[in-house]
């Protein structure tokens, strides 16, 4: 069976990403005759080629694509020649598609370039290929393409093939071809151009041919990160997965990261029966002997040659979200098969993408390339990426939607979180709860300002106190004046503003007391990273809820008057986003409760 390349085309709008697919699916007889009639039907429609078919509408499936002659969504295609299959991903040329082009290039082996020989490099050209870069593509082809629209000349290739490897080199690129087309004539894709003697080297389609794409990990040891322990009977317990580097077979010592306990390779099993090894790129499933304990999101090593562990990094991220990256924010982390809670901690800086220069940032928007400490919620097996993509390369989701909002890639841990560890005492925090008789809690109440939050807190802890309970009482106001005096009431700071507040009502609890925090906390993924720091039971989210009418009428520190006549910027509810809990464990409706119905509401709901 052939080998298989994939690659990713990307180029500007009209480069002719998609003319060039097309071409070499018709030269190389990949188009059912049905097909190409529907092609030479929509030309007539949609084409920009007179009568002629327009190849590029072999690829361009969406209508918008098809009315607009742009491409849009990332367009797959699969084709073959007698020396190898071909894996195509044709991106989108846009700015605001750099997302999409980054999905292309993400499972990539080699990137095709485009250039317009007219128009020669762009800064947009530096941007495919350092995104390229960025998700572990090292081989490069610049296609320039429209070389007729130039009279041939061989002079104008070599001045754009000059400057690319120039882009490439700061970039990191190291190996470029360089090959001078047109797709819509065919010269130099799939045969080779009699109006170009001047060039002696191959076409596009004999280099894809012909061309080795090693990868690091060939170099590396056995790496497999486990993705589901099968066990289909009480006689046999299979851990499934598909090998990200080197080679195993029965017998061979192998450790279990990040345990690191060690056993031996029983057998290999795949759906035929069992194998005398595997290698890079299989799907198998490993029996041990002797058994250990072994979870999805484990991976599996030689046990001389053990991948590293941490739970924080520096690391390279492109960014895909509408809404912003901001420090602080909780999002979850999908690392091969493992999936926990991960924060940015810093933004380095922002890159970019044109020409690498280095950024000074707070937040990174919409397709931003930035560098970025993160951390994780526990330690996890890795690998740089430049050592083994599966191993490396990562991404954000939403904690509340489960969206890919970024992706990125690992570069080194940042050894000092190696060092920390918790520490074990033996006084805890249900002994100290204990001493003061009572059950410890979180009890936060979120609403607008003036809703009613800080009335009711107060009444609450009052109510406690004489009951003989241990409180505490975190107020949004009165922690600004000292831990959170630094802080601002941009979205970032109001992110980081409720992850100290979390933090410090964790070791309230920790101490035994009941916390009652009043804060705005206007954002949803803030709140559920603060019930996620505390166990079962411990955290009750108390919605105090008031229209935004309501609470303006009230304004008892008339900021509603200021914020709408334009004095304060960033007022929640007015032009900054309140987030209405989805689910809160409580809702108190202070336009039809008193403060002391609120009250009584909390107390019924702690003893319920």
């Amino acid at each position: 069976m052939p080998s298989t390349l994939r690659f990713v085309l990307c180029g500007s709008v009209d480069d002719g990403k998609s003319t060039v697919i097309g071409r070499i699916l018709c030269d190389c007889h990949q188009v059912p005759t049905d097909q190409m009639r529907r092609v030479e039907a929509d030309s007539r429609r949609y084409g920009t080629q007179g009568d002629a078919a327009d190849l590029a509408l072999l690829v361009d499936g969406l209508q918008d694509e098809r009315e607009q002659g742009i491409t849009i969504d990332v367009a797959y295609r699969t084709f073959e020649t007698p020396r190898r299959r071909f894996i195509v991903a044709d991106a989108p040329g846009h700015e605001q598609y750099t997302r999409n082009m980054a999905t292309g290039a993400s499972t990539a082996d080699l990137a095709v370039v485009l250039v317009d020989a007219r128009k020669g490099i762009l800064p947009q050209t530096g941007r495919y290929t350092r995104i390229a870069r960025m998700f572990g593509v090292r081989h490069v082809v610049l296609l320039v393409n429209k070389m007729d629209l130039v009279g041939w000349d061989g002079d104008a290739f070599g001045e754009i093939a000059s400057a690319y490897r120039t882009v490439a080199g700061e970039i990191g690129v190291d190996e470029v071809t360089a090959i001078p087309a047109s797709a819509l004539t065919g010269d130099n894709l799939t045969r080779p151009s009699e109006k170009m003697p001047w060039y002696t080297g191959p076409t596009l389609l004999s280099h894809l041919e012909t061309v080795e794409v090693a990868t690091p990990e060939s170099d590396q040891g056995f790496r497999m990160p486990v993705q589901y322990v099968n066990r289909p009977n009480p006689d046999f317990r299979g851990y499934c997965g598909r090998v990200a580097a080197g080679t195993v077979a029965p017998g061979e010592r192998v450790r279990i990261m990040p345990s690191g306990v060690e056993t031996r390779v029983e057998s290999i099993v795949v759906w035929q029966g069992t194998r005398e090894s595997a290698t890079q790129g299989d799907s198998v499933a490993l029996t041990l002997e002797p058994e250990v304990d072994v979870s999805r999101g484990d991976v599996v090593v030689h046990a001389d040659d053990p991948v590293e562990v941490a739970d924080q990094f520096q690391a390279r991220i492109l960014w895909m979200g509408d809404a912003p990256l901001l420090v602080g924010r909780p999002y979850l982390f999908k690392l091969h098969a493992t999936e926990i809670g991960a924060t940015v901690t810093r933004i380095r800086h922002k890159v970019d993408v044109s020409d690498g220069g280095v950024l000074a940032a707070e937040k990174l928007e919409l397709n931003d390339l930035g560098v970025v400490n993160l951390a994780t919620n526990r330690a996890v097996p890795f690998a740089p990426f430049e050592e083994c993509r599966e191993l490396g390369a990562f991404v954000f989701l939403d904690r509340v939607t489960n969206a890919t909002v970024g992706a990125g890639t690992i570069t080194f841990p940042l050894m000092r979180a190696a060092n920390l560890k918790w520490q074990d005492f033996d006084v805890t925090g249900e002994v100290r709860a204990e001493l003061k008789q009572q059950r410890a809690r979180c009890l936060w109440l979120t609403g607008l300002s003036a809703s009613g939050k800080s009335t009711v807190a107060n009444l609450l802890e009052r109510r406690l106190v004489g009951e003989g309970r241990h409180t505490y009482l975190l107020d949004g106001d009165n922690v600004r004046h000292g831990l959170n005096r630094d802080l601002g009431f941009t979205d970032a700071d109001r992110v980081e503003n409720i992850r100290r507040i979390a933090e410090v009502a964790r070791l309230m609890v920790d101490a035994g007391l009941i916390v009652i925090v009043s804060f705005i906390s206007p954002f949803q993924s803030e709140r559920d990273f603060a019930r996620s720091l505390f166990k079962p039971g411990e955290f009750m989210e108390i919605f105090v809820d008031a229209s935004l009418e309501a609470c303006a009428r009230r304004d008892p520190k008339g900021l509603y008057a200021k914020a709408m006549g334009g004095e304060i910027r960033n007022f929640t509810g007015v032009d900054s986003l309140y987030e209405r809990p989805e689910r809160p464990d409580l809702r108190l409706d202070t336009e039809k409760l008193s403060p002391e119905g609120c009250v009584e509401l909390v107390m019924r709901s702690l003893t319920g």
